[in-house]
């Protein structure tokens, strides 16, 4: 069965059009959970993530591109999104990679 680290890794190839950095290092996603196999052998996953800001125009595109990065995973049947505001994200929830990179620390 996919494991939620090559999720991850996965997600990392999606970024952040207005920041140019894979949303995972920026802290967008939350959550990773894999279901065990649905009748088509295949596993279930669920990302709880949020964005920079509730009006982001990205959000149609972000979504999209997580749910094909982690669809495209070999056991993967099914993906689901969901959009979360609490905690709300802060440069704090960034790895210090992505702080590093952008100036910020």
């Amino acid at each position: 069965m996919v494991s939620k680290e090559e999720v991850l890794e996965a997600l990392k190839q999606v970024l952040d059009p207005e920041i140019a950095f894979n949303i995972v290092d920026l802290g967008l996603i939350y959550d990773v959970q894999i279901s065990g196999e649905e009748t088509d052998g295949k596993a279930s996953v669920s990302v709880k993530m949020t964005l920079t800001t509730p009006m982001c125009p990205a959000a149609p595109e972000l979504i999209e591109q997580v749910k094909q990065k982690a669809g495209a995973l070999t056991g993967v049947g099914k993906v689901d999104v969901e959009i979360v505001w609490e905690p709300a994200w802060t440069v704090d929830k960034m790895s210090d990679q992505a702080k590093i990179e952008l100036g910020l620390i």
